[in-house]
């Protein structure tokens, strides 16, 4: 059914060679002992992305939390990630990172895997609220090294975090919030925190409804997340369960029908921690989605899907000495999937993964790792990166790197099929090599940063929906070899006062299609995007605005402007938010319109009283 590429079956052997061989040379003696104490949480990655020497962004959803109402509002804050939305409120919104397609970018939460098997399109549909969220990374560029397939473009791992226990008063603590606006549109949130040293727990809920700006737009998302950390011997037990539901209009999302779509999601983890350098994981997701061509009459066309997923993992990190990391570990995963459509179909697959870290040679830090990912039925994948950054000067730092990713096909690319759209059974994986090399500069008097960014992305067999006559229906096809390369920067600038202002900008061009070819996905990217940013604290009010500029391939490019205003102190916090204030009507997938200007207002509750 599916025969990915076989690539050097004893890479992954010969790389743990070189590892062991590179972190022995750098092992102290025994007269210079090095403490292998250190503190982990109950998430061990494998590399922390801070130390990877690679193009990463952090984003804290916690540091003003009611200017932003979604995990796609704050992806936006990234001039590198184009948000291909159908709708508001996370509804519906595609993913590409650097150019590439939605279905080449990796959905993690706390660094396991939530992306869709039945289709990329539904990446994000994340079961936890966004209140459960405390911090958002997004690795630029390849990342199946770290995590496997479908890190082509990069990687979003969302992060939750423990409740912080209180050296005084109550360990509870409740944030609540609740708003509405234009187009029917109504908004609620909360989390309710218990936090002791021995056990904590964090209880966290959304729901987004509209009537939609258009007929059969309308939506409702919701959202509720329970996790529970136990912090007793060997180490911390982390339990996290969620749900998701939403339903809504999908006019015009696949095409020229008065379609309706409702997607369901459950998600349970656990993870335990075995002493403070390794933890053991295991998570279960299952996901439904039920489609209607016509909403007024279901019985024409009516699609429902049935997908699961679970994957386990054991990962450690040992510090060899003071400036040797060496992270390695073994992981397993399956999915599958029972539709009308589809039919019933199933697949799984192992990894054994390694990664030598040294973050301070000198001058220089160094990384190389590799992961051999086993497909049942015995082909393989291996997949390599190294990164390497050098210290010109006290304020001017180099890197660059490279590695390799892939993609499995998703069962819709592979066996989906309606009038106007056909899978193929037959198809390869997609892979490429990513090559990158970068500047930051950080002046002194720490007022601002500076980082620039130059990329190449090289693509094998790279999937997509095409046609080479109008009147026929799209085909999942192996597209061939094509390119995206590009540049990113980005200045981040310390004003007067608690302001700081922020300017992206990204462009990426790709190989042009074959002749005659008329691509779906592949070829609508963002060729150039620019985003400016600003945010400022003043006596009790936080404010934030930005513009976005994005210009699609053969396109005309559009701005979209934002305004937030919020109180940032006491029980109760009113706020403002004010979206596509030019109101400008724009499509970031063709023929899918999207809402205009939009108005949101509202109060939050805080107990106890923020200060």
């Amino acid at each position: 059914m599916l025969k990915p590429t076989k690539l050097l079956p004893f890479g992954f052997a010969a790389l743990c060679g070189l590892l062991c061989f590179a972190a022995a040379a750098q092992q102290p003696s025994a007269a210079a002992p090095v403490s292998q104490s250190v503190t982990v949480s109950t998430t061990i990655e494998p590399i922390p992305l801070s130390e990877s020497d690679r193009s990463v962004q952090t984003l804290d959803t916690r540091q003003y939390p009611l200017l932003f109402n979604s995990v796609v509002d704050y992806l936006s804050l990234d001039s590198s990630l184009n948000l291909q939305s159908r709708a508001p409120a996370g509804v519906q919104s595609d993913l590409s990172i650097r150019g590439t397609t939605f279905e080449q970018s990796l959905i993690l939460l706390n660094g396991l895997r939530i992306d869709d098997p039945e289709t990329g399109h539904l990446n994000l549909d994340i079961p936890v609220p966004l209140d459960a969220v405390s911090r958002i990374e997004i690795l630029h560029g390849s990342g199946s090294t770290f995590y496997g397939s479908d890190a082509i473009g990069g990687a979003v791992n969302l992060i939750t975090a423990e409740p912080v226990a209180p050296l005084t008063g109550s360990p509870f603590s409740l944030t609540a919030k609740a708003g509405g606006g234009n187009y029917s549109s109504t908004e609620q949130s909360f989390r309710a925190d218990y936090a002791t040293k021995p056990f904590s727990a964090e209880l966290s809920g959304s729901r987004d409804t509209s009537g939609g700006f258009i007929a059969d737009r309308n939506y409702a998302s919701n959202a509720i997340s329970a996790e529970t950390w136990l912090n007793l011997k060997p180490g911390t037990t982390d339990i996290l369960v969620a749900a998701s539901d939403r339903p809504y209009g999908a006019n015009q999302f696949y095409g020229p029908y008065p379609s309706w779509e409702r997607t369901k999601g459950w998600f349970a983890s656990i993870q335990q921690q075995l002493g403070t350098r390794t933890a053991a994981n295991f998570a279960y997701r299952r996901h439904t989605d039920i489609f209607v061509l016509f909403v007024d009459d279901p019985s024409v066309y009516e699609n429902n899907h049935i997908d699961t997923a679970w994957q386990s993992a054991l990962r450690r990190v040992d510090h060899l000495a003071t400036n040797v990391t060496l992270s390695y570990g073994l992981e397993a995963n399956g999915d599958a999937i029972q539709s009308t459509n589809l039919g019933r179909h199933a697949r799984n697959q192992g990894a054994g993964y390694a990664n030598l870290s040294l973050p301070s040679l000198g001058r220089f830090s160094f990384s190389l790792g590799g992961r051999e990912e086993i497909f049942s039925g015995g082909d393989a994948i291996f997949s390599p990166n190294a990164a390497v950054a050098f210290t010109l000067t006290r304020t001017v730092r180099l890197r660059a790197s490279a590695g390799h990713g892939f993609r499995l096909p998703t069962y819709l690319d592979l066996y989906y099929s309606d009038p106007t759209n056909i899978g193929n059974p037959n198809l390869k994986p997609e892979s490429s090599w990513s090559y990158e090399g970068g500047v930051d500069w950080t002046p002194a008097s720490g007022r601002f940063t500076l980082t620039t960014t130059g990329f190449s992305l090289h693509q094998k067999d790279g999937i997509d929906y095409s046609k080479y006559s109008l009147d026929a229906p799209w085909q999942a096809t192996n597209v061939g070899n094509f390119n995206y390369n590009g540049a990113e920067t980005q200045l981040r600038l310390r004003l007067s006062g608690n302001q700081h202002l922020d300017l992206s900008y990204t462009a990426v061009s790709a190989t042009s299609p074959p002749k005659g070819l008329i691509s779906e996905y592949a070829f609508n990217y963002a060729a150039q995007n620019a985003i400016a940013a600003w945010t400022g604290e003043f006596h009790q009010l936080t404010a934030h605005t930005q513009v976005g500029v994005t210009q699609k391939t053969t396109r005309t490019a559009y701005p979209v402007w934002d305004i937030s205003l919020a109180r940032n102190t006491g029980w109760l916090r009113p706020y403002v938010r004010l979206l596509n204030v030019s109101n400008t009507g724009y499509q970031d997938i063709p023929g899918v319109p999207v809402q205009g200007r939009t108005i949101m207002a509202g109060t939050a509750f805080s107990w106890p009283r923020r200060r």
